[in-house]
């Protein structure tokens, strides 16, 4: 780093000058964006400094009149996008110029495939559209000061996006931030005004701030004072609040872009205007991919919250649950106060009322998507779907709404896809069948694979395959559905109902009666490891499985908190044996203690490792097996 009296050179972090050369080989498949994106960020920064104005007039220095201006220079070869919004102080610039996506970077740079048309759709989802600037330049400079600051703490940024950038503190009359952008030599189209105002109200239209450019001479005339003269070139208004019937899909796909700094068009949208006694319009996106912080502890949410075409608040938590965190979109209320806080929305009862519709509407939404346009909603559940299934923990009154979307493997569809909706599984349940049974697991083979099914596929049962971590939140927080309960498959003593003859039921009975002392000699070799042993009704292939209490923790639950530094409680697992397994007829023949000790504790191990659960000693397992492997039963010894 050198250093010369107020500027220094600094070097970007190695992410983002890996992101400034992708730029620079026109990632972007359309070079138009780069207007876009600055544009909405000077709207951003507009909106914030309305918003921190409502506490502190005095931040609008004498000009309230926010805008944003876009100028040529066509001897510099410069375009320069300015606004009179909220700026940025020097700790601003370094925080959100010199470093990108800082919880997502490494993310973005694994989610690239390498093909430009689908790469170019990444850049929205991690937050870099201010390098956009590069795709046309190959030098930018920002000049920029924070609303509130004196003149002299200006501060000028730049950079050539070859690693490094400079940074000085200048002088700077007026609060907000100038971008510029010195044009490669084979960018001159955008030096064309007629170009850049098509550009301009082409994509950002519908900001609701004025768009101003120099008005352009007549019929070819000259005039020296033709960029003082300034005209507005977008409309300025409020997109939202304007009749669904005067706005286009294209236009509808634009605002997305812009409040969700999306580069795609959205999946589905709700636009719709309340009146009575409590007024207000909601404009609502679900996005086609999932955000890279999807799964953060304080993930942002994405609706914005306007009062009366004045924006309030970004990431407006309290108009939407968590389990609709995806969700992008503006509500514009006639009725909150101006100086709303969120201490306010979290009592305020018009905003329950808001938020309450919201999910009904979303919800709504989905059900449509689901009904219609199945492929759709496939795609829409593979970027969101373990998102949706916080929703019956989250939201109890629309539990069985939720329920309804929720989607799902089985052991009746193919692959790992989740695809079957409980409604399906519902209609597909056997005559006598009264319970909705489910496993869950580590992975989705783990899940397809377990011991604990086999009953189930000798009688023809469905059972649903969970796998994804949330599955175990959810079962516990939905314990039916249409009057249908569900059921563990690995949880407490297996119970049929009709789906089991009687005289099956008597003939097991009968088995675990006679065989009464085998089970007892392995639970003596196992001990303290199991609660009991017992009799199996669920296996008919394997030689064990391992179940808890009806009432107690799944093992799957235990290791997911466990991976995630928690501890539950200390649950003994209970063993169920398959009497009629070979494995188990030979061990009740069995004279020898040290074997018939070694076998049994295998049998644990097999059980604990078939339900993805570790060892507690690995090696003593791999020694017992090997002995086993190598020794000759004494009945099978023939005298020399």
């Amino acid at each position: 780093m050198t250093v010369d009296a107020h500027k220094e050179t600094l070097a970007f972090q190695a992410e983002v000058s890996q992101v400034l050369q992708l730029m620079i080989r026109s990632l972007y498949s359309n070079k138009e964006i780069f207007l876009r994106e600055l544009i909405s960020n000077a709207s951003d920064a507009a909106d914030k400094l309305r918003f921190a104005a409502l506490t502190d007039d005095a931040l609008y220095e004498g000009d309230s009149e926010l805008r944003v201006r876009v100028s040529i220079d066509r001897e510099a070869r410069t375009i320069t996008v300015s606004d009179n919004g909220i700026g940025m102080d020097q700790e601003e610039v370094l925080e959100n110029i010199g470093t990108i996506a800082r919880s997502g970077t490494r993310q973005f740079f694994e989610s690239l495939t390498g093909d430009q048309a689908k790469d170019n759709q990444l850049i929205g989802q991690f937050g870099v559209g201010f390098y956009s600037a590069f795709i046309v330049a190959d030098r930018v400079t920002l000049v920029t000061r924070r609303a509130g600051l004196g003149p002299e703490h200006g501060v000028r940024w730049e950079s050539s996006g070859e690693g490094d950038f400079t940074l000085e503190t200048v002088e700077k009359e007026t609060r907000g931030s100038d971008v510029i952008l010195h044009l490669r030599e084979d960018e001159d189209e955008f030096l064309d005004p007629f170009r850049l105002r098509t550009v301009a109200t082409k994509f950002s239209d519908h900001i609701p701030l004025p768009i101003m450019m120099g008005k352009e001479p007549i019929g070819g005339e000259e005039k020296k004072d033709a960029q003082a003269e300034e005209e507005q070139i977008n409309r300025g208004s409020a997109m939202w609040m304007r009749a669904k019937s005067e706005i286009s899909e294209e236009e509808y796909n634009e605002f997305y872009k812009h409040v969700a700094h999306d580069f795609e068009d959205p999946l589905a949208y709700a636009h719709n205007k309340v009146e009575g006694t409590n007024e207000y319009t909601a404009l609502l996106y679900i996005p086609k991919h999932a955000p890279f912080d999807l799964w953060d502890r304080a993930p942002a949410h994405g609706v914005k919250l306007y009062v009366r075409r004045v924006f309030i608040m970004d990431e407006a938590d309290k108009l939407l649950p968590r389990y609709l965190r995806f969700v992008k979109g503006v509500v514009d209320s006639d009725d909150l106060p101006l100086n709303v806080s969120r201490e306010i929305l979290q009592h305020d009862r018009k905003i329950a009322a808001i938020r309450s519709a919201n999910v009904k509407r979303i919800l709504g939404l989905l059900e449509k998507m689901a009904q219609d346009e199945p492929e759709k909603y496939r795609e829409f559940w593979k970027q969101f779907g373990s998102v949706l299934k916080e929703g019956p923990a989250e939201d109890f009154a629309n539990k069985e709404q939720i329920a309804g979307l929720l989607r799902f493997a089985s052991t009746q569809s193919e692959g790992d896809e989740q695809q079957v909706a409980l409604d399906q599984y519902v209609e597909r349940m056997q005559e006598e069948q009264e319970k909705i049974y489910y496993i869950t697991a580590d992975t989705p083979a783990a899940a397809r694979n377990s011991p604990h099914l086999e009953v189930f596929r000798k009688k023809g049962v469905e059972v649903l395959l969970l796998s994804d971590r949330v599955d175990e939140w959810l079962v516990s927080h939905l314990s039916e559905y249409q009057g249908k309960a569900l059921q563990s498959v690995s949880k407490g003593v297996l119970d049929l109902g009709k789906l089991e003859q009687e005289e099956e039921k008597q003939e097991q009975e009968k088995a675990a009666q006679e065989h009464e002392s085998l089970l007892k000699r392995i639970k003596d070799v196992l001990g303290e490891s199991v609660q009991e042993v017992r009799a199996s009704h669920r296996l008919t292939d394997s030689p064990a499985c391992l179940v808890v209490g009806e009432y107690d923790m799944s093992a799957n639950l235990a290791r997911v908190l466990k991976s995630i530094g928690q501890e539950g409680p200390q649950v003994r697992p209970i063993m169920e044996v398959n009497l009629g397994h070979p494995l188990l007829q030979r061990m009740e023949a069995e004279a020898d203690a040290e074997r018939f000790a070694d076998i049994g504790k295998l049998l644990f191990d097999q059980a604990l490792l078939a339900e993805g659960g570790q060892l507690e000693d690995p090696g003593s397992f791999v020694r017992r097996l090997n002995h086993l492997l190598l020794s000759v039963p004494a009945a099978e010894r023939a005298d020399p």
